[in-house]
């Protein structure tokens, strides 16, 4: 992500900031921000890491962690159980859609991670898995006896980077 894209998101953040009744405040930007230009996700300690290397402040782990519930209760973050409950930050922060259920593309070699499609974002490849094929599944889960729990997609892929450097 570049400082104009970077600054694009905090902006559309910020306008949330101004609907809702929280605040950005400097720790959420910065947990925020690490995410958002990373290319894998991070756990709670790799960021408290980063932020505390990257700042002449500190921050506990634990506040991290408060940090992250916050902001995936705010969808602005995506927690992703597949790879040890590490976190990436949503895609779709900027483009103002109500999203629907959040599909991953994680590659299995370098753990780059990919959202792919809302439906609604205008510069994005359509890319996603449907919703109708998302409602079979979950409706074959009922029919099997178990309650989904979490619909949120995540697949183990092989980016083209890692591909071509097997082949």
């Amino acid at each position: 992500m570049n400082k104009q894209q970077l600054n694009r998101v905090i902006d559309s953040v910020k306008e949330i900031c101004a609907r809702s009744s929280w605040r950005l405040t400097e720790k959420r930007r910065g947990v925020l921000e690490l995410l958002l230009v990373s290319e894998v996700p991070l756990s709670a300690y790799e960021i408290t890491d980063a932020y505390n290397q990257g700042t002449k402040k500190t921050i506990a782990a634990m506040t991290v962690y408060r940090i992250l519930g916050f902001l995936e209760a705010e969808n602005l973050v995506h927690k992703l159980g597949s790879t040890n409950n590490k976190y990436v930050a949503c895609s779709h922060i900027a483009c103002g859609y109500k999203h629907e259920i959040p599909q991953f593309l994680i590659c299995g070699e370098c753990q780059t991670t990919k959202e792919i499609a809302c439906g609604g974002c205008p510069d994005e490849q359509e890319i996603s898995i449907s919703k109708s094929v998302i409602d079979e599944l979950s409706k074959l889960v009922s029919q099997a006896g178990y309650t989904l729990m979490n619909s949120q997609l995540e697949m183990r892929v092989l980016c083209h980077n890692c591909a071509t450097s097997k082949a």
